[in-house]
């Protein structure tokens, strides 16, 4: 049936067999971890009925448990395998290794970042940003602190509408706007998801007090410390063909919910798509949007949060930054942006019981989402630290029932565990 539907449904070819599109990396056997082979190879499955529906042309999964990797793989196309591809493109295989455009799970990172900068005594959090730089000061937004940015409730929810695009490449002229923009609330108390405009704040406030770029930071903080390969906002030149390509998949988003998706995301799904494989946008630091990683290198992250900030012989955050990071500010509120509720702390998203965005059970678990269908998230309870990296950007599709799924075997067959 999907391959009658596959040209007007959006559809990726997932005629191929599967064991010849798998690229495995390292694994270590699931006893060692306390998983058995049929638990792992369930959740494997969960991501090969995901695959089947072809909204997704590349899916990477990566699963720590208790610090040793007990999934990484890969199966799909990085490129050549979409919609819109000739059907004699050449297809590049997707691996292990293929870095993959986080899109608003950069947000994470970009929040660490300023975790790390006050746990250096350079910020306090609960600073205005006026207080680095004046000029936000403007129309009313002089009390409006870092840490209402981080979580969502700063009352900048958006750029202007109908912004060109070459907008986003230019931070001094993002700077400009946001500095004359009128805000929605300036007391915190409107919850509503910064989609691009607070990773843009963030980042200047971090650039005013090191004198660094915020990319030069996270290589100094992040990328080096994590043994990281790419990790970075943009892409160099010399990796960007090893780039996976992301693609608008699925039917097109019928109004109202194309007004929604343009009001949260400030595109269509299939111009976010051409945006983000462009070279300008990976010549660019958005800092809400362009980090370009692994769903390994995103799970090592994650696994140096439940590890109290340490890899390897490294402590990258104190503790007490990691527990600053992931507490719980607010509590269970609609988002204005988004309309559904939702949990955050400063930077990060949150579980939920009995049911949240990583699945249900959650209410210990944080992460971040990207663009729908990118899920990277710890949980200490399962001890896990996950990443499902896709590039297929679709809403409201077909495929929700395989990603549900997706989501409930990996929190079923990684059970809560008691932390040593």
């Amino acid at each position: 049936m999907l391959n009658i539907l596959r040209t007007p449904l959006h559809l990726a070819d997932t005629s191929d067999s599967f064991s010849d599109i798998t690229h495995t990396g390292f694994e270590a056997a699931p006893e060692a971890v306390q998983v058995s082979l049929e638990g792992k190879n369930r959740i494997w499955r969960a991501v090969e009925s995901l695959y089947r529906t072809g909204t997704q042309p590349m899916i990477s999964l990566c699963i720590r448990r208790q610090g040793k990797l007990l999934i990484n793989r890969a199966i799909g196309y990085a490129e050549g395998n979409g919609p819109g591809d000739l059907k004699h493109a050449m297809k590049r295989p997707a691996t292990v290794d293929t870095p993959v455009c986080l899109y608003s799970s950069s947000k994470a990172m970009t929040a660490i970042l300023m975790h790390k900068l006050a746990e250096q005594g350079l910020i306090n959090l609960l600073d205005p940003v006026s207080h680095y730089l004046p000029e936000f000061a403007k129309n009313g937004k002089r009390t409006i602190t870092i840490h209402q940015i981080l979580s969502h409730r700063g009352g900048i929810p958006g750029l202007p509408t109908h912004l060109p695009l070459e907008t986003l490449y230019d931070n001094d002229a993002v700077w400009n706007l946001l500095c004359d923009a009128k805000p929605i609330a300036v007391d915190g108390a409107k919850l509503a998801y910064h989609a691009i405009s607070g990773g843009f704040v963030l980042a200047k406030v971090l650039e005013e007090v090191t004198g660094q770029s915020i990319q030069t930071y996270m290589e100094k903080h992040l990328r080096k410390p994590l043994d990281m390969n790419y990790f970075t906002f943009g892409l160099a030149k010399e990796d960007r063909y090893k780039a996976a390509k992301n693609y608008a998949t699925g039917p097109h988003t019928p109004f109202p919910l194309s007004w929604f998706v343009k009001r949260a995301l400030g595109a269509s799904f299939p111009l976010a798509a051409e945006v983000s494989n462009s070279e300008s946008w990976m010549n660019a630091v958005i800092p809400a949007a362009n980090i370009y990683a692994t769903a390994e290198e995103t799970s090592r992250f994650y696994q140096m949060m439940l590890d109290d900030g340490r890899y390897k012989s490294r402590t990258v955050l104190k503790e007490e930054t990691v527990r600053r990071a992931t507490q719980e500010f607010g509590s269970c509120t609609i988002d204005r942006t988004m309309l559904i509720p939702m949990r955050y702390s400063a930077g990060l998203m949150l579980g939920g019981n009995p049911f949240g965005l990583y699945g249900q059970r959650t209410s210990k678990a944080y992460g971040h989402i990207g663009l729908i269908n990118k899920f990277c998230w710890a949980d200490p309870e399962r001890q896990i630290a996950v990443a499902v990296l896709t590039t297929g950007l679709c809403l409201i599709s077909h495929h929700l029932p395989a990603l549900i799924k997706l989501l409930s075997q990996i929190n079923d067959v990684c059970g809560a565990l008691e932390r040593t």
